[in-house]
């Protein structure tokens, strides 16, 4: 059997690997366009690669999913975060889940993971062909002849063909495969940071804010964690989230938004004024500046003091109903103006691509053309960071590999 792996990063090489060993006489060759193998994985994590998380929930493991999750949940039993543990350790990379949940090599080294593909492809005579790019899929009597962007080299005849290209930016990137055929769900960026400049909360950057809740305003967009503060306006978990679950959302809104934060995350605005009157009456003689709520960042509740024009040097006794209102709604109903995004690090991850209405989840199989399957994030899923896209990836390459 003579199998064809487009792409040379993430979810080709463990479908390679996994096709290799579930069919070890076949002849298999990773395709891959660029001169670089596995770049993603190399500044995944700042360059230590979250390879998965330590969610052992299915139910919650397809929560972290804006797209695909539900559907991925039958994937996930068959391979799941305790299954990719256990395929890294078995090949002598050793791993260690952090105390936030996302899991990375005890080398704190992506190099680690790369190196562990390279020597399982070599152990497994698994070939790899860089700089060549796939122009287009022929079906030609039940087999795939894979067609190149250089023209000078012939079409090559597979009998099973995985495509595992990873997320196009834009919609012609995935063209070849429209026309077999799939449907296409529209590109669009996701997990990005927003970009404040008309703001001046910028200048506290660096500054992080444990748990807030943050909604975009118009919308039902909502989501809680930590907050960071940056040069060019709010990253964290918090804003990353939104920005997944929200993708298609602000695209069409132009990423041009007003964003409400909730700096003590707490919707009961009664029980907010309760604990300002609480310190009103236990140290009504200490100065704003000194007593700090929800023990909230020195520097950010100054900031929000002056936003509201309250002078940091009044005592907490001089506060009327008036300046305890104003306070009340700075706390829980702070609204910025977002313009614009930034790419999150240097992770491009994209929602959409090859619609999940064309695959068989079951066996990651084209539904609309025999023998070719999907890996990994050419198809329409995307996940909230952690360590949950490549997760989809060794899941779908493990489904892929099968080749059932």
């Amino acid at each position: 059997m003579n199998i064809a792996i487009i792409g040379g990063g993430a979810a080709g090489f463990f479908s390679a690997i996994t096709a290799k060993e579930n069919y070890p006489n076949a002849k298999i060759t990773i395709f891959e366009k660029s001169q670089k193998l596995l770049s993603k994985v190399k500044i995944s994590g700042g360059g230590r690669c979250n390879v998965t998380n330590s969610c052992s929930s299915i139910g919650q493991l397809c929560k972290a999913y804006p797209r695909g999750g539900k559907k991925l949940k039958k994937a996930f039993h068959q391979f799941n975060t305790s299954h990719t543990v256990e395929w890294f350790e078995s090949r002598g990379v050793p791993l260690f889940a952090q105390d936030d949940n996302r899991i990375f090599p005890v080398s704190q080294s992506s190099q680690t993971i790369i190196d562990c593909f390279l020597q399982e492809t070599k152990r497994l005579n698994i070939e790899i062909e860089l700089g060549v790019g796939i122009k287009n899929i022929k079906s030609i009597n039940d087999r795939l002849g894979l067609g190149f962007i250089n023209q000078k080299l012939p079409t090559r005849i597979f009998d099973k063909v995985i495509v595992a290209t990873g997320g196009s930016p834009k919609r012609q990137g995935l063209a070849w495969l429209e026309a077999l055929g799939h449907k296409v769900e529209e590109p669009v960026p996701s997990l990005f940071t927003f970009n404040m400049p008309t703001e001046e909360v910028t200048r506290l950057m660096g500054l992080v804010v444990d748990n807030v809740l943050v909604n975009i305003q118009g919308t039902k967009l909502r989501s809680d964690g930590p907050l960071l503060i940056t040069h060019w306006g709010m990253s964290g978990p918090a804003v990353l989230k939104l920005s997944a679950f929200g993708a298609r959302i602000l695209y069409e809104m132009d990423y041009d938004f007003n964003v409400q934060i909730n700096w003590v995350n707490e919707t009961n605005n009664d029980l907010v004024i309760n604990r300002l009157k609480a310190i009103v009456q236990e140290h009504p003689k200490k100065i704003l500046a000194n007593i700090r709520p929800y023990a909230l960042p020195e520097r950010l509740w100054l900031f929000l003091l002056k936003k509201r024009e309250i002078s940091e040097k009044k005592t907490w006794g001089e506060l009327g109903k008036k300046s305890l209102n104003k306070l009340v709604s700075v706390l829980t109903n702070d609204v910025y103006t977002v313009k614009g995004k930034t790419t999150f690090k240097e992770e491009f991850v994209t929602c959409g691509g090859v619609s999940l209405d064309s695959i068989d989840l079951n066996t990651m199989q084209s539904k609309v053309c025999n023998n070719l399957y999907f890996a990994g994030e050419v198809m329409d899923i995307d996940a909230i960071t952690g360590g949950y896209n490549f997760q989809a990836a060794w899941t779908t390459g493990f489904l892929a590999g099968k080749l059932h």
